[in-house]
């Protein structure tokens, strides 16, 4: 049973910043996958970035150059740094462990960005 818990969303101001923190399990795979999704309401969940084991990442275009996705192994946590935030990331923000192709979730934090 693959577990990620969540934690550090909150309240915060337009062009403020905020850092989510996810445990993730002891013990990954080179083929595994690690990632921050985000659902606003009525939309789709949507990949916010994404890193492999190896450090490589990916952003959505939203969020790049505002966002950083990092890894903390000896910690067994996944971080994503927010800065510059907009009222439009306002979103239940959602940790993701992509293994052999099967997606697993924490339960989510929400991030709210007053304007």
């Amino acid at each position: 049973q693959v577990q990620l818990v969540e934690s550090g969303g909150g309240l915060v101001q337009d062009g403020g910043s905020l850092r989510l923190s996810c445990a993730v399990p002891g013990i990954l795979f080179s083929s595994d996958r690690l990632g921050w999704y985000r659902q606003a309401p009525g939309r789709a969940r949507e990949l916010v970035a994404s890193i492999t084991i190896g450090g490589i990442t990916n952003y959505a275009d939203s969020v790049k150059g505002r966002f950083t996705i990092s890894r903390d192994g000896a910690n067994q946590r996944m971080y994503l740094q927010m800065d510059s935030v907009k009222p439009e990331d306002t979103a239940v923000y959602y940790c993701n462990l992509n293994r052999d192709w099967i997606d697993h979730w924490g339960q989510g934090t929400q991030v709210t960005v007053s304007s």
